[in-house]
């Protein structure tokens, strides 16, 4: 009977076929699984009518449809005479095939579809078709009483094999759902496989110990909810009960049969959850060979995965605890700044008050003064008006007086008084002040009533202005100025300088720099700065500073001015005379009463003075008034330059020079003509010992003469020779605007035209420098 079961069970839905159609292959499939394959290939905007073709399950026959559809499919009557032959012969009563239908619960029709395609199921595919096949039995079909001793036996065995996903906690209370009494018993296990609870009674009913019930799992009952297994994202209501090891997911049979997973290789969830697992066997029971050989990719990829969602979630606790943690500070500051903002609002109140009050005695003392002068000056015109009334009836009286010795008598003294009453009318009436008008009460609080609109927290103060063209500059020292929008919201300034290196992005200059010298809590918007090197450029940051924060200003790059210098009297040729300010040399030949030292200039020609100045940083400028003299030397050089020869003549010191109506440069006996007005008086020298350069310029026409690239070793002294007339220093002076406005692109034109001239070791006019000398 078993056998011819199997043969009468539709592939799909693994119960006896219903309406069975005959396929072109000559298999068979109930009508209402097919329609279901027809369904599953159809999209939301696609008609069902559209389907042509789908194959047949079994054997994977294309299965072409007419225009009928699955209509046009013809039945196969005869199978369905033997179904009907076979649910007759089979035994009645409570668990006949029919009574069990009736009672069971109804699943999707393919939540064991997998026995189908065991064969395309790779490892365990047998197993897995084994126990799906025999599924439905328990739910369609009814058996006799088994023997319940075996139910013990069966269920360790089931026990022993089951998913422990798969046992849940137990109920307190889980009904069978196979009892028709009502209420129903107790259930005393849950069949995974059928996916029913059943109480002693009903279990010993529907799962006596013979195949196909023998492979059934039961376990301690569980909830229905933990027997619903998970639904395929593809096909509504399937379960899925497969795992495609080419997309690594689960799939139902439908994904398997008709779906985009029908060419993949697929494994059971029993065997893919098995070799998953493997790692975790104890290693005292399997030898560590067999343990490494179990430990599968994916096993191992599982594990790691593991490890790093653990860690993740230990840091997203700690990172929520952080959070609410801030979140409680939240309240906690806004509770804070709530009472502050009640507080302030209260004191501005309380003043407001005050004031009020303060005012209004004021206006009442004004009132109480001025009612008091008015009452008196009331009082005056009253005794004043009943004066004049009295008069005025003593008046009438004598006018009506009849008697002409009476009247005599009294008119003289009446008029009398009336004309003297009328000459005295101003003293008689009294002074009355009529102003009614508070003007010294004058109330205006626009003023207050905009600051008052303006109420708000205290934000940071506009970032401050460095105002270069007030700012001043000596040869150390800088004075800041600047202005500021909110000066009355400054609590104090902050100021920051560095030399400037140029780099051009001062942003990151200000975030690198670990030079940066500070200067805090200053109260005015200027500052001076001592102690700074000479002819350098710095870079100045302004920072003005409230309770809210700071702002800074925009960087200003300001400079020192080169380094004063004058004639040192120690280095002067015996035949030269240095004036008392030693900023003027003249030419001598009297002038012999010098003692002879290392660092004085010697030597028959070498008429010359250095400066009092080593310099070996910054950019300095100074200018050299030239007077009438047509023949001198005018440049720098080292300690180390030899004073017994002329400056240019070796390779310690570089000069400008002048021989009549010849101008050249010269370094190190290498001359070369150069350019220059004849009219040259004031002669400009810019030594940039930073930029290794040192060039000079016709001071008064601001014209570029010439620039030696220099790389400098050593601090370098300014150096003057002069073989006729004299020549006065004016040093210490800042940059003109000029030499720095000279444009890259012309001083290159013009070196490149200076190299051109001829370079060589004697100058084409130095026989007759010579013989100038």
């Amino acid at each position: 009977m078993e056998t011819l079961e199997s043969e009468l069970t539709c592939p799909i839905c693994l119960e006896l076929f219903e309406d069975p159609l005959l396929l072109p292959c000559a298999h068979s499939l109930c009508f209402n699984c097919a329609h279901r394959i027809l369904v599953s290939h159809c999209s939301t905007s696609k008609p069902l009518e559209s389907i042509s073709a789908f194959q047949c399950p079994t054997c994977r026959y294309v299965i072409t449809l007419n225009h009928r559809g699955l209509e046009g499919l013809k039945r196969n009557v005869t199978l369905q005479n033997i179904i009907d032959r076979f649910q007759k012969a089979s035994l009645s009563g409570p668990n006949s095939p029919t009574e069990s239908r009736r009672l069971q619960p109804q699943r999707p029709y393919t939540a064991t579809i997998s026995g189908t395609i065991a064969g395309t199921i790779g490892g365990g595919g047998g197993t897995s078709g084994g126990s799906a096949r025999s599924s439905p039995a328990t739910s369609s079909h009814s058996h006799p009483l088994a023997n319940h001793t075996n139910h013990a036996n069966h269920a360790n065995h089931t026990n022993a094999n089951h998913s422990p996903a798969v046992v849940a906690k137990m109920d307190p209370r889980i009904s069978c759902q196979f009892c028709e009494q009502d209420p129903p018993r107790e259930a005393v296990k849950t069949c995974v496989t059928c996916e029913v609870s059943y109480c002693d009674r009903c279990l010993r009913a529907t799962h006596p110990n013979k195949k196909p019930f023998t492979s059934h799992r039961l376990v301690e009952p569980v909830p229905d909810t933990h027997l619903r297994g998970l639904t395929c994202l593809e096909h509504e209501n399937e379960k899925v009960n497969m795992y495609c090891l080419v997309d690594d997911q689960l799939i139902c049979p439908l994904c398997k049969l008709v779906g985009r997973h029908r060419e993949h290789q697929v494994s059971s969830l029993t065997e893919r959850f098995d070799k998953l697992k493997a790692y975790q066997v104890s290693p005292g029971r399997v030898s560590d060979a067999v343990m490494e050989a179990s430990k599968t990719s994916a096993a191992q990829t599982l594990e790691n995965n593991l490890t790093n969602l653990v860690k993740r979630n230990s840091e997203l606790e700690n990172q929520m605890a952080k959070l609410i943690q801030i979140c409680q500070q939240v309240e906690v500051n806004t509770a804070m700044h709530e009472a502050k903002l009640v507080e302030e609002c209260d004191e501005l109140v309380e003043i407001i008050r005050q004031r009020k009050q303060v005012i209004a005695v004021k206006i009442k003392e004004s009132k109480v003064m001025k009612l008091r002068k008015l009452a008196q000056q009331i009082a005056n015109c009253r005794q004043c008006l009943e004066r004049s009334s009295a008069l005025i009836t003593q008046a009438e009286q004598s006018l009506k007086e009849n008697d002409h010795a009476r009247f005599l008598q009294t008119a003289r003294n009446v008029a009398e008084r009336v004309a003297m009453a009328t000459a005295s009318s101003q003293v008689l009436i009294p002074d009355v002040n009529l102003n009614e008008a508070f003007d010294n009460f004058a109330l205006d609080f626009s003023r207050e009533k905009k600051i008052l609109e303006g109420l708000d927290y205290l934000t940071a103060p506009n970032p401050p202005s460095i105002r270069d063209e007030l700012c001043t500059a000596s040869h150390d020292t800088i004075t800041v100025h600047w202005t500021s929008e909110d000066e009355f919201s400054v609590t104090s300034y902050e100021l920051q300088y560095t030399i400037y290196t140029g780099q051009t992005n001062f942003i990151s200059l200000y975030n690198s720099a670990d030079s940066w010298m500070i200067v805090p809590n200053i109260k005015q918007n200027h500052y001076t700065v001592h102690g700074l090197q000479s002819g350098t450029r710095y870079i100045f940051f302004v920072k003005a500073i409230n309770q809210a924060g700071s702002r800074n200003s925009e960087p200003a790059r300001l400079k020192t001015n080169s380094q004063p210098f004058k004639l040192d009297p120690k280095t002067a040729h015996k035949k030269l005379r240095l004036s008392n300010d030693c900023l003027t040399m003249e030419k001598d030949e009297s002038s012999l009463k010098k003692s002879h030292t290392p660092e004085r200039f010697s030597g028959t020609g070498s008429y010359g003075a250095a400066g009092n100045v080593f310099i070996d940083s910054g950019c300095h400028y100074w200018e050299v008034l030239l007077g009438a003299s047509t023949w001198y030397a005018i440049g720098v050089a080292y300690k180390s330059a030899p004073k017994n020869e002329w400056s240019g003549k070796n390779s310690s010191s570089w000069v400008f020079s002048r021989c009549n109506n010849n101008f050249m440069v010269r370094h190190d006996g290498k001359e070369m003509l150069v350019e220059a007005s004849l009219q040259l008086r004031r002669l400009g020298v810019l030594l940039d010992y930073d930029n290794n350069s040192l060039s000079f310029y016709d001071a008064m026409n601001s014209q570029h003469i010439h620039t030696f690239e220099i790389s400098f070793l050593l601090p370098v002294v300014p150096t003057f020779m002069i073989w006729n007339k004299s020549v006065m220093i004016l040093s210490g002076l800042p940059v003109p605007d000029f030499v720095d406005g000279v444009s890259s692109d012309l001083q290159e034109q013009q070196q490149q035209q200076q190299q051109m001239a001829l370079c060589r070791q004697e100058s084409p006019y130095l026989t007759g420098m010579k013989s100038c000398h």
